[in-house]
């Protein structure tokens, strides 16, 4: 019998690759989404929509849970009540998740649940494994709280893999998405002073790992999700602009970005030099090691 997987944020960027790639691979997908079941088949293919979390209670239970709900850290600037909704839309689903998944007879072998690097906080140009101490701020106690609602399941002899996932580049949107224009143009640039980390990676990655973490026995805690190869901000921004054959003179100053974000600036003036070690050192390989290889597919 084909494995049954559940998948919560199944309609955003990574989540609906993943699911297109999970029903390449034979797999019967349930997404959980809050948009019609036309429009989640739509961007998922033939999957089963699920609109309502409390309904999966009386479910028979699912072989592997992939959870990757969450608003985009991104989208708005960080007033309380943004930072409230950042928190609810992570925390709070994957404590109701968690408890429901609980309840059921038959739990599932698996849940991998999204995190990010963000939870290292700043950590200038250090090198960040999984095991590197993280910096207290916003980021960090964000992703750390998701993660502990996640880790309750253990107590439930369920194998929990935790995805701290980096910058991810890909055809059709995420941040890249946002810049392409201004580049475009020829008005792109650095950020600041551009020597914040970007540690970036190719979405079929992202997704090669997700599905890694499913189908790996062995593969439980923390993995940093990113490219083996970390970048600053000013080497990405010069790489980008050689992609697109563009100019990149006019940095945003770290002031104006500042005043203009506020406390979210953080975001793009610091960062992580994260690299993939436990990845790595369970021999997974990359598709897209090199961001010049990634840029140019996602911005085909």
């Amino acid at each position: 019998m084909n494995k049954r997987v559940l998948i919560t944020g199944g309609t955003g960027f990574i989540g609906h690759v993943l699911c297109s790639e999970m029903l390449t691979r034979g797999y019967e997908l349930a997404v959980l989404s809050r948009q019609s079941a036309d429009t989640v088949r739509s961007l998922c293919g033939q999957v089963d929509a699920i609109s309502d979390l409390e309904s999966l209670r009386s479910h028979s239970g699912y072989d592997a849970v992939i959870n990757l709900a969450g608003e985009g850290i991104a989208d708005k600037r960080w007033t309380d009540q943004r930072k409230q909704a950042l928190r609810d839309s992570r925390i709070s689903l994957t404590n109701n998740l968690t408890e429901i998944i609980a309840s059921w007879a038959k739990r599932p072998e698996v849940l991998v649940s999204g995190s990010a690097v963000g939870f290292y906080g700043d950590q200038g140009s250090t090198l960040v494994t999984e095991e590197t101490t993280p910096h207290d701020e916003f980021s960090h106690r964000l992703c750390r709280d998701w993660e502990n609602a996640a880790i309750k399941l253990r107590s439930h002899s369920v194998r929990v893999c935790l995805s701290r996932t980096g910058v991810v580049a890909g055809p059709g949107g995420g941040f890249l998405q946002r810049m392409m224009l201004p580049f475009k143009l020829g008005l792109g640039g650095r950020l600041g002073d551009g020597h914040q980390y970007m540690p970036w990676i190719h979405r079929d990655d992202v997704v090669a790992a997700l599905i890694w973490m499913v189908e790996t026995p062995e593969a439980s805690g923390a993995y940093n999700v990113v490219s083996p190869n970390p970048v600053t901000n000013r080497e990405f921004t010069r790489c980008l602009a050689s992609v697109l054959k563009r100019p990149a003179i006019f940095p945003a100053p770290a002031p104006i970005l500042k005043v203009a974000l506020g406390e979210m600036s953080r975001l793009l003036l610091t960062g992580q030099r994260a690299v993939p070690a436990r990845l790595t050192d369970s021999g997974f390989r990359f598709s897209y090691p090199a961001l010049d290889m990634a840029l140019e597919d996602a911005t085909g």
